[in-house]
């Protein structure tokens, strides 16, 4: 391809690194707040209250969390859309989840416990909705490759937190639970005190609703695949974040929870520089798509080798091409997202509704591995969702470089 800048153009305008380091920082709290909480420490809580009642309960709070997530997201997207302004949404959704977080302890009873995670997660999506929308208003899209190459690193830190509050020294709930709110506020406070991005007019620029009435819906087509083909791969993804540990003991009963544990992370950590370096490869040749179809192209691959797997050697390295896959394509598409949503002016409440690809899934999964493992096994599972996988690379492929 040739150089953009070839013909005499002025380059692009940037945002300062030292800001898009402080952002993915704070975007990584937020994965630092939810990861090792409802990972370990609400489920750990639940089981000590619910007792042989555990499973019902798991699933009131899974669904109405998911549900409360996706209400938040929606909500305080649109806010931050009203005000115009994001880092007040952010800094009183930070002081909210705290104060939520330390309270989860003094819970005496299930509907209690309950209720304080409807409101965690409201005031988790009051940080992370107004927080996204934060990054399109000022991050050039000759950058957001790089941003979203920055962006993995949130799921990699969120799983190093959980290993972090459990070490053995860290023996009470209490104490793990401040040692989480301890981590977030260390990550999300210094964005929201010393970022200050540059500020660059073009990206808040809003034509009037009579120029563009007749474009709005090819404006949206973007938007609406990226949002389909996440909607895809996070199916893939839930699915597997909740069936990892079964799978991997019918391949293995004699692999440990460690093991387990080490795999997981291992991709994670992978696929932080592999992100990096394929989201500056974008922003450099001007291909914001390419990353995300290759991404999900190797998501495909990996889940028909896990189809296929027959040993544990071929297992673990069928779930890596996975794993990195997957996280990969997750924190590219989020940034590669705020390039294609129609309007400046409604970028929170779009947000939000992207959001939806990460709630939907907890909904859809337990249907498909219901109907699928029991008769099946989880090779026919693996197969349909590499099928899904598949779609989203069509999805992907077709949308123009220009969009």
């Amino acid at each position: 391809m040739a150089d953009p800048l070839a013909d005499g153009a002025a380059p692009p305008r940037r945002q300062s690194v030292r800001f898009l380091l402080l952002y993915a920082l704070a975007a990584a709290g937020g994965a630092i707040a939810y990861v090792p909480f409802l990972t370990l420490l609400l489920p750990a809580r639940m089981a000590e209250l619910a007792g042989a009642d555990d499973v019902r309960w798991l699933g009131y709070l899974t669904f109405f969390g998911a549900l409360a997530a996706s209400a938040g997201g929606l909500l305080f997207g649109w806010l931050s859309d009203r005000t115009q302004s994001r880092r007040p949404w952010v800094l009183a959704g930070l002081v909210l989840t705290i104060a939520l977080l330390l309270a989860v302890p003094h819970a005496q009873d299930m509907a209690t416990l309950l209720a304080l995670l409807l409101a965690w997660q409201l005031a988790l999506n009051m940080i992370l909705g107004p927080l996204s929308a934060w990054a399109g208003d000022v991050v050039p899209d000759a950058q957001k490759g790089l941003l979203g190459g920055l962006l993995a690193l949130s799921p990699a830190l969120g799983a190093w937190s959980g290993a972090l509050v459990t070490l053995p020294g860290l023996v009470s709930m209490e104490q793990r639970v401040t040692a989480i709110a301890l981590l977030v506020a260390a990550a999300i406070l210094p964005a929201l005190l010393f970022g200050r991005p540059r500020a660059f007019p073009e990206l808040m620029a809003v034509e009037p609703r009579s120029d563009i009435a007749d474009r709005v819906p090819d404006d949206a087509r973007p938007a609406v695949r990226m949002w389909l083909a996440r909607l895809l791969v996070q199916i893939a993804e839930a699915a597997l974040f909740a069936y990892l540990y079964f799978w991997f003991r019918s391949i293995d009963p004699t692999m440990g929870d460690h093991e387990k544990a080490r795999i997981f992370s291992l991709a994670l950590t992978i696929a932080v520089p592999v992100a990096l370096l394929a989201g500056r490869w974008a922003d450099r040749h001007g291909r914001p798509f390419v990353p995300l179809a290759v991404a999900a192209v190797l998501t495909c691959a990996g889940l028909i080798g896990m189809a296929l797997a027959a040993d544990p050697t071929s297992a673990k390295a069928a779930y890596l091409v996975f794993g990195i896959a997957t996280t990969a394509f997750l924190s590219l598409h989020s940034g590669q997202t705020l390039r294609v949503l129609p309007r400046a002016d409604h970028r929170g409440r779009d947000l939000g509704i992207f959001n939806l690809t990460n709630t939907i899934p907890s909904l859809i999964m337990p249907w498909l591995t219901i109907s699928l493992v029991p008769g099946f096994g989880f090779d026919a599972l693996f197969l349909l969702l590499a099928a899904l996988a598949a779609t989203a690379v069509l999805l992907l492929a077709t949308i123009p470089r220009t969009a």
